[in-house]
């Protein structure tokens, strides 16, 4: 038995996947660009030390504080009257979920009146070298199920770039860290190049990272491609087909 010959369940994406993706890619950056433009670019941190925020690790903390802040940014943009956006819904990911937020927009289709994007956020520092170079994106069995479950699944890598600094408060004399948001990028992962996508055997059934999240390319995969890619790269690493086969039987990717 080889990975060619087996009889795989293979998913089919809609003919206007790649309208959607970069309908939705175009729509994330404009809501995010407009926050920064007008000012809405910063997290005010108060504590009670009075030498603030410590600089060296405030990377291990930031994650939460713009997860929560793109949070905001998606609903205030659902929330406002003059909502340009086509935006029509926006969630909080449940806890475990592969993704952090789940926005819908508006969009006639065939089919469809609305089309979904999952969204993962991926905090990384301005001011220290390599944070958050190479992150754990999601689990492989995971997003490789979800595209077999829907071939038009959307996930999107929404990588937000950050500067901390701290300011004094004249009344209390005590620090005030300020979180500022400076740059950020967004990549349908489907879209992300061969070369920039690496498998981790080493969590669980293996992590999916971006090898650069900084400077990333794209390629247009089919969702068929984008899974042979995925297969590929488990088989390549240290668990090799045997255990790459456990998985597709487990999650149901080859017909029996």
């Amino acid at each position: 038995m080889n990975y060619e010959n087996l009889n795989f369940k293979v998913p089919m994406e809609s003919d206007d996947y790649e309208q959607c993706s970069n309908f939705v890619v175009d729509s994330v950056d404009k809501i995010i660009s407009d926050a920064m433009d007008t000012g809405r670019n910063k997290i005010i941190i108060n504590t009670n030390l009075k030498l603030g925020i410590p600089m060296e690790n405030v990377n291990k903390i930031a994650g939460p504080f713009i997860e929560a802040w793109a949070y905001e940014v998606f609903y205030e943009a659902l929330e406002d009257e003059n909502n340009c956006y086509e935006l029509v819904n926006v969630e909080a990911g449940e806890r475990l979920n592969m993704a952090d937020i789940i926005l819908q927009f508006k969009k006639e289709r065939k089919r469809h009146s609305v089309v979904t994007a999952n969204v993962d956020v991926k905090a990384t520092s301005k001011d220290i070298k390599d944070s958050g170079k190479s992150p754990n994106i999601t689990s492989f069995c995971r997003i490789r199920t979800a595209y077999i479950k829907d071939p038009d699944y959307i996930f999107i890598i929404l990588s937000i770039k950050h500067r901390v600094y701290s300011t004094k408060e004249v009344t209390t004399e005590m620090m005030m860290g300020i979180m500022e948001v400076v740059d950020f990028k967004s990549y349908d992962l489907k879209y992300i190049s061969d070369t920039d996508i690496s498998y981790n055997p080493a969590l669980g059934t293996g992590q999916i990272q971006i090898k650069d999240i900084h400077y990333v390319t794209h390629q247009k995969h089919s969702t068929w491609e984008f899974c042979q890619l995925l297969d590929k790269k488990c088989i390549a690493s240290k668990k090799g087909f045997p255990i790459w086969l456990e998985y597709a039987k487990k999650n149901s990717w080859i017909k029996e």
